[in-house]
């Protein structure tokens, strides 16, 4: 894995990472194009180092609209975090239950293969893709009919579909999860802002958990020699959370606006754009 490998990366993710049209998949298929394996540990570190990096744009990037809303006062805070602590308790169930399923049953006969192995196949990153566009379609077709405003009024209901989806999200590469997250808070009756508000807030709760698993996982892995391989790859992917989270605040820029400015359809449209020509990548033999 070269500099200029990690670079092409950094720019992916944080550019996509915004957009529900899952950064990671993007993130993946750039590393098949550019003949990398996406399933390896090293990878996998890059790409959660590469998710830190684009999640810290986000704090700064969201913090004054989180300082309006759940910090606004203490009954307000109080609520905020019980709907995230619900919420993320639900992803980490059906995240976690769908995880050990799908490592159970997929792969029953390689006692030692994980969820990762999952990230190289192409067939399955394009229906997870087509997956999501439909749903971001759906729910943007809806969106008319649905108030708009600052946000911050979801109920705690609402909070846990919001978690349960995410949940479902987790296990697969092209399945958005600020896309999913999104859509089914809108589809449910939230604001959309508020949506965005509360997607992003769970993304950076699950954050840390996400990098540390992953950590473990590289030190462990008998292919990636330990720790001794950990170190060879934590100068890229530090470099590679760096210039995500640079290329991360200058799209957030400029595609918040277009994200928030009634198109949301257009993104289900890309997604299932993007799932066929995935599609056609694995046909070609990628």
């Amino acid at each position: 894995m070269s500099f200029l490998n990690v670079i092409v990366l950094a720019i992916v993710q944080g550019l996509a990472e915004l957009l529900p049209v899952s950064s990671s998949a993007h993130v993946v298929v750039a590393e098949k194009l550019m003949g990398l394996d996406p399933s390896s540990p090293p990878m996998t570190l890059l790409l959660v180092m590469l998710h830190t990096g684009t999640m810290f744009a986000v704090i700064v990037y969201f913090w004054r609209r989180w300082r309006q809303t759940y910090f606004a006062s203490m009954p307000q805070f109080k609520r905020t975090a019980w709907q995230v602590v619900l919420a993320t308790a639900l992803t980490g169930i059906i995240g976690g239950g769908l995880t050990l399923l799908i490592e159970k049953t997929a792969f029953r006969n390689a006692p030692h293969a994980q969820i990762e192995d999952l990230f190289s196949h192409l067939e399955l990153i394009a229906p997870a893709l087509a997956a999501a566009g439909i749903l971001i379609l759906i729910a943007g077709l809806r969106e008319r009919r649905i108030a708009s405003g600052p946000g911050g009024d979801l109920t705690t209901r609402q909070a846990g579909i919001i978690g349960a989806v995410q949940g479902l999200s987790l296990p697969f590469r092209g399945f958005s999860r600020s896309g999913a997250t999104i859509s089914a808070g809108m589809l449910s009756g939230v604001a959309k802002a508020s949506a965005e508000n509360f997607s992003f807030a769970l993304a950076v709760v699950i954050t840390p958990a996400v990098i540390a698993r992953e950590a473990l996982r590289v030190m462990h892995a008998e292919h990636a020699g330990g720790t001794a391989s950990l170190a060879g790859v934590a100068g890229p992917s530090i470099l590679g959370a760096v210039l995500s989270f640079l290329a991360g605040l200058v799209a957030l820029k400029w595609l918040s606006g277009w994200l928030e400015g009634g198109r949301w359809y257009l993104f289900g449209i890309y997604c299932l754009v993007a799932a066929a020509v995935v599609g056609g990548l694995h046909v070609a033999g990628y």
